[in-house]
């Protein structure tokens, strides 16, 4: 397996002005230092309000850091720096090389879980049959019943949900995944199949930043932990 730095985060900082309240502000996190080699994941622990998800969004560029560096090493070889790099080549990157991964799912209404699944497959090119195959065998896997492919999955239950939102995310593997909480809410069966899943995308050569709450997870599928402290 390759040891090649995929994600270099160097005092990555990031504090929220609230205008609401006359311009204070608020410590989000700050001091995040890692290096992240392809096919490696990164665990990020500590306490609930500590900016593990902050960081995860930072680096994602959904939030602007307020200081540091996130380098995102590209497969040809070129370097970005995910703080100050144009939108225009944040979006770009989100499309074709980092993915994000959250518990919540947000699709369009009347989409079918097959298809919300597949999509990610057909927009890489995929023929749309060979996409739903393996959309098929992917939540087949995270024990979707098949009688529930057909069927939005808004109608589903919240670990149903997830299950299909994880399917989504990772059906299609970009080169860097960013994971919020993937087994939150899970039962340990389906929990486990997530990890086994996971085990197999470090295989792969994805790296990954992930966040869980149980150190068991950490400790079985994590290469490195990061602990982030909550500001006191």
């Amino acid at each position: 397996m390759s040891t090649s730095c995929k994600l270099k985060v160097v005092n990555l900082a990031k504090s929220f002005t609230l205008h609401t309240l006359g311009g204070v502000r608020v410590h989000g996190f700050s001091g995040i230092n890692f290096s992240l080699p392809k096919g490696q994941l990164l665990a990020l622990s500590g306490p609930s309000g500590a900016g593990k998800s902050s960081i995860l969004k930072t680096i994602y560029r959904s939030y602007l850091a307020s200081d540091g560096s996130a380098l995102f090493h590209r497969s040809d070889g070129s370097q970005v720096d995910l703080v100050t790099c144009t939108e225009s080549r944040v979006l770009d990157l989100r499309r074709r090389e980092i993915g994000f991964v959250t518990q919540f799912l947000k699709i369009l209404p009347r989409v079918s879980a097959l298809d919300t699944v597949a999509r990610p497959l057909v927009e890489i090119g995929m023929p749309a049959d060979e996409a739903r195959t393996r959309a098929e065998d992917t939540l087949r896997r995270l024990a979707i019943r098949p009688e529930l492919f057909p069927l939005s999955p808004l109608t589903f239950s919240g670990g149903e949900q997830q299950r299909v939102n994880i399917a989504r995310g990772i059906i299609a593997p970009k080169e860097l995944l960013l994971l919020d909480e993937p087994t939150a809410s899970l039962d340990e069966k389906s929990s486990n199949t997530v990890l086994d899943m996971l085990a197999e995308l470090k295989q792969q050569g994805i790296a990954m930043v992930a966040i869980f709450h149980d150190q068991k997870k950490i400790d079985r599928i994590a290469d490195i932990c990061v602990p982030v402290e909550r500001e006191q």
